[in-house]
């Protein structure tokens, strides 16, 4: 019972902590700082509960302590899902408050009471003190141990079958279920008040899953990486949006592959407009699909266009197929995986077109942002091939300063497409990064933005150098993408 016990409360702790990052992700989006606050509240709460288990194993009977902590934690493993839910829908933004109110929701109590119980359990177990460092490393080995599966079988099973909600519920569950039995087995031994468990709690276990039943959640599926949802424009009958996490990922017109709503993808569609000929196919890559919004473009405008899209998340893909229309064929093939592993496959010299469009909201694929990565898209293309990327940033304007240093080290040619305020450092929001080993024609761009009916300006490449200034040339081995982001200042894309 000691060795189960221990497996058990150290492997729910564990899956809290993956999980709960998964659920607050909706509310303040996926970055290092969200992590970060996670994985440092969860070991607060580890060192916490183990700390104040020990000191009450001491004073009070473990055997009337471990059951109620048990029946408590798990109780409140499930209770984690209607707080989460309930405090996310109140925020207002993902500031770093925010982050950190949900983290300390989604793990710390919890956390703190199951972790109390391993020590209580170590206590239990020492017979004499000629056992002790026995005792401890076996019981520690087996909670460290349990701590891997749940780590484990979570990654790489649960959450690829199940949803969040039911992985928390199940957990929770489980665990009040196993302090109940344990308490059973205590009374049987020890009789007296050992493992007698609060009707409270069993109370709390209860309502706890009746109100993650009836908690809002901003999801209509759960994919790999996003809770997702397609949400019909009132104002076009073939307009949806694809939500992912808490922006407004991606435009689609089921009826007009032209219709493009967001500007930033009016932008792109303005460089492909004027980097060839009208109508002549081009052969594009995709460095992230969303929507899959400029392929359906460019298989409009230019027949024959043979596009490739590579989309980390395969529940994307299905949702693009499934709701949004997605027809692949063999001039538009979708491939699932990550986009720096899908460059790294590309054939050289073959494509007129990359377009970097992975760089969304609040969370940066950094391994995309770098001179190396830039280098697999330089190769990916034709010497005349144009790269063009969807970035985003707020005042300073940090990571996109970076960003250009960092192309202008691949590309003698880079522009940079904004609106106004954004290129003079007054607002944030959406930019657009051109770059080539050809001249780019600033006229041009700019008579393609305005025929894509975009108030976006182009800033030369004299203005580009200004803006890079001395900025840090990103690479694989130094990309502090996140501390030079600042995300924090408009509501979406």
């Amino acid at each position: 019972m000691a060795a189960g016990v221990t497996f058990l409360s150290s492997g729910a702790v564990l899956v809290l902590e993956i999980v709960g990052l998964r659920l607050i992700a909706p509310y303040v989006g996926i970055t290092l700082q969200t992590n970060t606050a996670v994985i440092g509240f969860a070991l607060a709460a580890i060192a916490i509960g183990a700390w104040a288990g020990g000191a009450a194993a001491d004073r009070t009977d473990p055997r009337r302590l471990i059951a109620p902590l048990l029946v408590a934690g798990g109780a409140l493993v499930v209770a984690v899902l209607p707080l989460v839910r309930f405090t996310g829908s109140l925020l207002t933004g993902a500031d770093a408050g925010g982050v950190l109110l949900l983290a300390a929701v989604a793990v710390v109590v919890p956390a703190a009471l199951l972790s109390a119980v391993p020590p209580m359990v170590v206590k239990l177990q020492l017979a004499s003190l000629d056992e002790t460092g026995a005792v401890v490393g076996r019981l520690s080995g087996i909670g460290t141990l349990g701590g891997i599966a749940a780590t484990f079988v979570t990654g790489f099973l649960l959450i690829a079958v199940f949803p969040s909600s039911g992985i928390l519920v199940g957990t929770g569950l489980v665990t009040v279920a196993a302090g109940v039995a344990v308490g059973v087995l205590l009374r049987r031994r020890a009789g007296g008040g050992a493992g007698r468990v609060p009707a409270g709690l069993l109370l709390l276990a209860v309502t706890g899953s009746l109100l993650a039943a009836v908690a809002p959640t901003p999801c209509e599926e759960e994919t790999a990486y996003h809770c997702a949802r397609v949400v019909a424009d009132p104002e076009r009958d073939g307009g949806r949006v694809l939500v992912l996490d808490t922006l407004r990922h991606s435009y689609v017109d089921l009826d007009d592959p032209t219709h493009l709503e967001f500007e930033y993808v009016r932008a792109i569609a303005a460089v492909t407009d004027a980097m060839a000929p009208a109508g002549e196919p081009l052969s594009a890559l995709h460095l992230g699909g969303g929507g899959a919004t400029v392929p359906r473009y460019l298989a409009e405008v230019r027949p024959g266009t043979v596009s490739r899209v590579l989309e980390v998340d395969p529940g994307v893909v299905e949702i693009d197929r499934e709701q949004l229309g997605l027809a692949e064929s063999a001039d538009l093939e979708v491939r699932v995986g990550d986009a720096r592993v899908g460059l790294g496959a590309e054939a050289a010299d073959t494509r007129d077109l990359v377009v970097g469009d992975a760089f969304g909201g609040l969370s940066v694929p950094w391994q995309l942002t770098t001179v190396e990565a830039l280098g697999l898209v330089d190769r990916a293309l034709t010497d005349d091939g144009v790269y063009a990327a969807n970035l985003i940033d707020h005042p300073p304007l940090g990571f996109v300063r970076a960003e250009l240093a960092t192309m202008r080290q691949v590309w003698p040619h880079v522009l940079l497409l904004a609106r106004a305020p954004v290129l003079a450092g007054e607002d944030g929001g959406n930019l657009v990064a051109v770059a080539s080993h050809r001249p780019l024609d600033e006229r041009a761009l700019a008579g393609a933005l305005l025929a894509q009916d975009s108030t976006w300006q182009v800033a030369s490449a004299e203005e580009v150098a200004d803006l890079a200034g001395d900025a840090q040339v990103l690479t694989d081995d130094s990309a502090p993408v996140d501390q030079l982001l600042t995300p924090y200042g408009a509501p979406g894309r």
